[in-house]
């Protein structure tokens, strides 16, 4: 059955997402594990992962994701930019081991004028680069989220990240969030029961469901 939730506020401390996600009648949360306009994050602290998982735990273990940095560009051919977005990734898979969530949701990233084909091809090889740096114990996902197509942007149509997945080979470390509100500004009817079916249909097509 469907988890129903919200982006939940980790003000005063990671712990306390769990509490307004209960008061909101939420089954399902996800958070940002940190300042998510900024490249350096300061480290976790023992306390506080214990704090977050022991309040995960009391709350039933309900289903939660974290939202990688915006700053992330996977896509881009300039080299600085590339590399610190794999070290921003590489460090979000970190601390969501130590937390305890099974998965990152991140932008597929911006090609920024060397076109789509070859900003796929980024992606996919900084996704790997991000995986390995993480280390060979980190186990947490990550799922690529569509978006509106504006632009450079990547991961407008569903091929494009089909595509990704297909070239990095991460297999079942790469998921997919779909974005209803970006998916529909990319083109993709959903505003009735049979256009969202068929938008469905076309999503299994290319990514598949499963």
């Amino acid at each position: 059955m469907p988890f129903l939730g919200a982006h939940t506020s980790i003000v005063g401390g990671l712990h306390n997402a769990f509490e307004r996600m209960v008061k909101i009648g939420g089954q399902a949360l996800q958070i940002f594990t940190r300042n998510q306009r900024q490249w350096n994050a300061r480290s976790l602290e023992i306390n506080e992962i214990r704090q977050f998982r022991l309040a995960h735990f009391r709350c039933g273990k309900p289903f939660i994701v974290s939202h990688a940095s915006y700053l992330i560009n996977l896509g881009t051919y300039k080299g600085d930019l590339a590399q610190k977005s794999v070290v921003a990734l590489a460090e979000e898979l970190k601390r969501c081991q130590h937390l305890g969530i099974p998965w990152v949701v991140v932008h597929p990233g911006s090609h920024v004028g060397c076109g789509i084909a070859q900003g796929v091809k980024n992606v996919a090889d900084n996704l790997k680069q991000a995986v390995k740096l993480a280390g060979a114990d980190n186990k947490v996902g990550i799922l690529l989220e569509t978006v509106a197509g504006q632009g450079t942007s990547i991961g407008g149509r569903f091929e494009e990240i089909a595509h990704i997945i297909k070239v990095s080979a991460l297999g079942p470390r790469i998921g997919v969030c779909v974005d209803t509100c970006h998916i529909f500004a990319a083109g993709y009817d959903i505003r009735s029961r049979e256009s969202y079916e068929k938008t469905m249909k076309v999503l299994d097509k290319t990514v598949g469901l499963h």
